[in-house]
């Protein structure tokens, strides 16, 4: 077989066919990019000095790997006047807390986020201090955008080129979607799940058109893949509100990309074993990850290859910690190994990591994953 692109190798193994030779696509979108940029990371984050998006692109160069580019933006536009002014708040050496004040129409909200010189950004106060109260705000903020700008998405696509799979990414609802909504995180959003359960549902109608909404949008753009993204599917919710909430809207999505003909991918970090077998079974959904392993997840990516690699394509699952992290290029060097064996034959898998590998991650240990998939990886 003529050797791909980085591109072509992503979308052939992520649509469950074999690829040249297995590809390779640590989960590296934030931390990893940043820390190469040698700057604070609030003027990654903060200032988009270079935009996150830019550093990504630098950092699939650096290692060779192939690139998973998740960032498409969409510049949704919002209906009414979604205006906000930022306020600094206070700055020390290490962290920076800035609150933005905006308005939807004539209401107003407000949030905190913590930015951290060498860590990733953490919203520090919710935007809606009282939900029920803000209910008609909540209403719009959940509105479906009316249109975007293509310009930056089109730039990001020719940067890219053909380094990388070109995905444009979209949440669903779900307590994951919801956390920073309520003051007492996952204590609140429990006590309305069970105690005001119809303002519940209200919320997961709003997010799903929303979600429809954009994925029209995003469907209209044509980017190789659409990313369904989510940290705790199952591990933040239980699989019978996961049920409820999130499986519903990950349905029609996933037929919606089908009858458009874009591969769509699912991440959803933590305990992901029963949310692969309804994805699998009940859903269009091409590609899944991260799949990770206890205790961190609940995946075995041998059993799971012989239980569903006939119906969609597997990502991972390396553990970011124990062996990406503080592991030895020889530890990266097995468990590479161990993966490819497990997932790779006939191909429909593509070799990389839990979900965000950490910032102070060797380099070392990034470069002999990608040298195992060069090596070992190939096929027979």
């Amino acid at each position: 077989m003529p050797e791909m692109t980085p591109r072509e190798r992503m979308i052939a193994a992520m649509t469950n066919q074999q690829p040249d030779r297995v590809p390779v696509a640590p989960d590296i979108s934030n931390m990893i990019p940043c820390r190469l940029t040698g700057k604070p990371f609030w003027e990654v984050y903060y200032f988009a000095d270079p935009p996150l998006w830019r550093a990504y692109i630098e950092a699939v160069k650096h290692f060779g790997i192939d690139g998973w580019f998740t960032d498409g933006s969409m510049q949704y536009q919002w209906p009414g006047d979604r205006a906000s002014a930022v306020e600094d708040i206070r700055k020390t050496a290490t962290t920076w807390v800035v609150r933005r004040r905006g308005r939807i129409d004539d209401q107003r909200y407000h949030e905190e986020v913590t930015y951290y010189i060498a860590d990733s950004p953490t919203p520090t106060l919710p935007p809606f201090e009282d939900l029920e109260a803000r209910w008609p705000l909540l209403e719009k903020w959940f509105a479906p955008p009316v249109g975007y700008n293509p310009s930056l998405l089109e730039r990001q696509r020719a940067e890219l080129g053909e380094l990388g799979a070109f995905g444009v990414s979209l949440g669903y609802p779900g307590f994951h979607a919801w956390l920073n909504l309520f003051r007492g995180g996952l204590m609140d959003l429990s006590a309305w799940y069970y105690f005001q359960h119809d303002q519940i549902e209200a919320l997961r109608q709003l997010h799903e058109r929303q979600a429809l909404k954009q994925m029209e949008m995003i469907l209209d753009a044509r980017p190789d893949f659409v990313l369904l993204s989510a940290s705790g599917t199952l591990t933040l919710q239980s699989p019978k509100i996961a049920r409820e909430l999130s499986f519903p809207t990950i349905q029609k999505l996933t037929r919606m990309a089908r009858e458009a003909g874009v591969p769509t991918m699912l991440h959803s970090c933590g305990k992901e074993r029963e949310l692969v077998r309804w994805c699998a079974e009940e859903t269009d959904l091409n590609c899944i990850n991260p799949l990770e392993i206890p205790p961190m997840g609940d995946c075995d990516l041998a059993e799971i290859k012989r239980a569903h690699g006939h119906q969609i394509a597997l990502m991972g699952n390396l553990h970011t910690t124990d062996v990406m992290l503080r592991g030895t290029p020889e530890d990266v060097e097995r468990a590479a190994i161990a993966a490819i064996d497990a997932a790779g034959a006939g191909g429909g898998f593509i070799l990389s990591t839990g979900d965000q590998c950490g910032r102070d991650t060797p380099d070392e240990n990034i470069f002999k994953l990608v040298e195992v998939a060069k090596t070992y990886g190939r096929y027979h």
